[in-house]
């Protein structure tokens, strides 16, 4: 669980990102979560785009995203979220 200063330090680590993974009209599927699994795997924090046309809240979405790959939602904004998940060893941040 992220305290509010981990919360903001991640946010402005996350500034500077472009979205790796998109979720598109097809919705969240297996392989977009494989997708998002792996790419927290290489990155642990990144922003995942999710498109309107997904039918749902892009903090719906988020948040489903986040409880199938184990990582934490960091913030919403508009259609872009952002999710964390720390590796166990030689982790970039140090919460």
């Amino acid at each position: 669980m992220l305290t509010g200063k981990n919360r903001s330090y991640l946010r402005s680590e996350a500034n500077s990102l472009n979205p790796i993974v998109h979720v598109g009209k097809d919705g969240i599927t297996e392989s977009v979560i494989e997708q998002l699994d792996s790419a927290l795997a290489d990155h642990e924090l990144l922003k995942v785009r999710i498109l309107e046309s997904t039918g749902r809240t892009t903090r719906s979405a988020a948040e489903e995203l986040a409880t199938a790959t184990g990582a934490e939602l960091v913030q919403v904004i508009g259609g872009i979220a952002v999710l964390f998940r720390q590796r166990e060893e030689d982790s970039n941040f140090k919460l």
